[in-house]
């Protein structure tokens, strides 16, 4: 099941593993810097959109972002 929170945690753990900041995070995907605190925060999410091109950033499964499987590996 999905969870806003889980959603925020994994983001949150996958940027800090690539080192990178929320700033980068959101210059990439061309949003505020407060909009990826918020999600890391579990306070919003983002579009379907902005889901895949941080998926395809970070090499990640949309399911493993979403806590939908417990797998990092995107195949």
């Amino acid at each position: 099941m999905f969870s806003k929170d889980l959603f925020g945690k994994r983001l949150r753990e996958i940027r800090k593993k690539n080192q990178e900041t929320q700033q980068d995070l959101a210059a990439f995907l061309d949003v505020a810097k407060n909009s990826i605190s918020e999600m890391e925060n579990g306070k919003r999410t983002t579009t379907a959109e902005k889901i895949a091109l941080i998926c395809e950033h970070y090499r990640v499964s949309a399911d493993y972002l979403l806590g939908l499987s417990d797998g990092l590996d995107p195949h």
